[in-house]
């Protein structure tokens, strides 16, 4: 992070290219759509048949640093052909998981952060930066809450350095605008393009 870099600058430099990525996959996922419904719609169907595997997926890869991001699971429940309510009721359910999924990130870097494994980490490698994550925590966690940054990993650093606890439930809260402007998008696009 550049010296005496302002908070509003540290948060739209690291936002801008997060935006960025979710606009070249929406892109792909516009031009793609009709090819993915004709050649791959009855595995789409066969895997949204079981909706416990579907979430327990995306619960896994939530703790998980992100693995497989969110608009994967939004864009295969439209490609499955799901009702406007279904897929609002979709998207609560993955911001719920996902909001707590950040939690409990926040309460494993806090836990981490009292072991001797993490003392000795801080000294050769976290000391330099600790200051700036405290500085920025907060911007962190909105950058990690609606970029695809691992949100789950930058909740572990957050608790790592003790941001408060309900600060960090505040600004967690962009998680959940995240799912319902995305969601909107995911599932508004395709039409306005006539794709």
């Amino acid at each position: 992070m550049p010296r005496g870099e302002s908070k509003a600058h540290f948060l739209w430099r690291n936002l801008l290219p997060g935006l960025l990525w979710f606009a070249f996959l929406i892109i792909v996922y516009i031009f793609l759509e009709e090819y993915l419904r004709e050649n791959f719609g009855h595995y789409i169907e066969s895997v949204q048949s079981k909706p416990a595997i579907v979430f327990g997926t995306f619960a896994l890869s939530e703790i998980i640093f992100g693995i497989i991001p969110p608009e994967f699971f939004m864009m295969l429940s439209i490609l499955n052909g799901i009702s406007v309510e279904g897929f609002a009721i979709n998207l609560a359910i993955y911001a719920t998981v996902s909001y707590l999924a950040g939690v409990l990130g926040y309460y494993i870097g806090k836990t981490f952060s009292r072991t001797r494994l993490y003392q000795r980490l801080q000294a050769k490698y976290f000391d330099q930066y600790e200051m700036k994550l405290k500085v920025y925590g907060s911007y962190l966690v909105v950058v990690g809450a609606v970029t695809p940054i691992p949100f789950s990993a930058t909740c572990m650093l957050a608790g790592s350095v003790k941001l408060p606890f309900k600060t960090f439930l505040l600004v967690s809260t962009a998680r959940i605008l995240r799912f319902g402007v995305y969601g909107w998008m995911v599932w508004n696009f395709p039409n306005w393009f006539g794709i």
